[in-house]
């Protein structure tokens, strides 16, 4: 792979390990970097999100001035997320422009010039601990489970609070294992000590705090949420996903599908238009075959939550060791898929990435 451009990696853009061979230099701190001379006229620079928020301004002067072209790479957000903070940097425009591209983690509008790395899919057989849990599920798989269904949330967002609300008849009944994390979405609720990672900080205020996300996971870096625990798998048929868009029509796949698709869960997905079918897209089957899934295509997202909401109390109602039976050739494929695909997205992501400058006319 050839280059006509010098390229400078900020370490923590997310992107740094796939693209750090063909780097001509780096930097942890973007002020330091100017400071002490090293920038470089005419360069590409790739930027984190952490940088971009301190320095945002002098970027954008440098941007304008055409001294550096600027790709501003924040894989870890995307679809509306990312839109937004863009919009809170300023440079929203400037990349509807071309002249600062984007490294995104999800689906986002057209206009925007963007290159979408699926940077969360890889990371969940990244952990030993996660390829234990699937060891273990797979170990102790039964038929016969205790609870019905999987529901977690963190943040506070219009789709979980619906839900949590809609079918607030079911989780009194106990037939979930589930969560709550913010205030705002209603009473917190932590896993119980048998169901919750044994790495989490158990020292929480539930009546004072409100949200507690940061603190329940304080040790690892506010996203122990990437690691799986076999048992709330074991002791439940499937997974209602809450994912991070709802309302927005772009996706964004993030640790939260790929959990139940890891360890071979079957699920239910509560987000935005058009997931189901970009998921499948990228080569995963979904349970069409025993779920109603046309939700997918519901435009209006409350139509859409309510038609879940029914698709969830009516399987609560129905034979799940039979559903399970159902589910499970669709799990393993996914498992598989996801194991093959892992690799394939980094190391696919150089050529993607020099031809998405190509493409831009970024690099001449």
């Amino acid at each position: 792979m050839q280059k006509n451009f010098k390229l400078v990696l900020d370490t923590h853009c997310e992107v740094y390990d796939q693209l750090k061979p063909w780097m001509d230099d780096l930097f942890w701190k973007f002020e330091e970097h100017i400071n002490d001379g090293k920038l470089l006229p005419g360069a590409v620079y790739i930027i984190g999100r952490h940088q971009f928020n301190l320095f945002s301004e002098k970027i954008i002067q440098l941007v304008n001035d055409n001294i550096i072209k600027v790709i501003y790479s924040s894989p870890s957000e995307g679809s509306e997320t990312i839109v937004n903070h863009c919009q809170r940097c300023g440079i929203l425009d400037l990349i509807k422009q071309k002249k600062i591209l984007m490294i995104s983690g999800g689906d986002v509008p057209e206009e925007l010039a963007a290159l979408c790395y699926e940077n969360f899919l890889p990371k969940v057989l990244d952990y030993d601990e996660n390829l234990q849990a699937i060891q273990e599920y797979q170990e102790q798989y039964s038929s016969i489970r205790p609870y019905k269904f999987l529901f977690l949330n963190g943040r506070c967002r219009l789709h979980r609070m619906y839900l949590l609300n809609r079918l607030k008849p079911l989780l009194d009944n106990n037939y979930a294992i589930w969560s709550n994390l913010d205030i705002k979405s209603g009473p917190i609720k932590l896993l119980d000590d048998h169901h919750e990672l044994d790495r989490i900080n158990k020292n929480i205020n539930t009546n004072r705090d409100n949200y507690v996300k940061e603190q329940l996971f304080r040790n690892h870096g506010g996203w122990g949420e990437i690691y799986l625990k076999a048992n709330i798998y074991n002791s439940t048929y499937f997974s209602l996903v809450t994912e991070t868009i709802c309302g927005y029509p772009y996706s964004f796949r993030t640790e939260k599908i790929w959990k139940p698709v890891a360890i071979g869960h079957p699920w239910i997905a509560a987000t935005n238009l058009g997931f189901y079918r970009d998921i499948r897209n990228l080569g995963f089957q979904t349970f069409n075959h025993v779920i109603d899934e046309s939700f997918d295509l519901i435009d209006n997202w409350e139509d859409r939550l309510k038609r879940i909401s029914t698709i969830v109390e009516d399987l609560c109602q129905q034979d799940l060791a039979k559903f399970l039976e159902e589910c499970y050739t669709v799990c393993k494929y996914n498992q598989q898929h996801l194991a093959e695909l892992r690799p394939k997205i980094r190391q696919e992501l150089p050529d993607r990435f020099f031809n998405f400058l190509k493409q831009c006319n970024f690099h001449e």
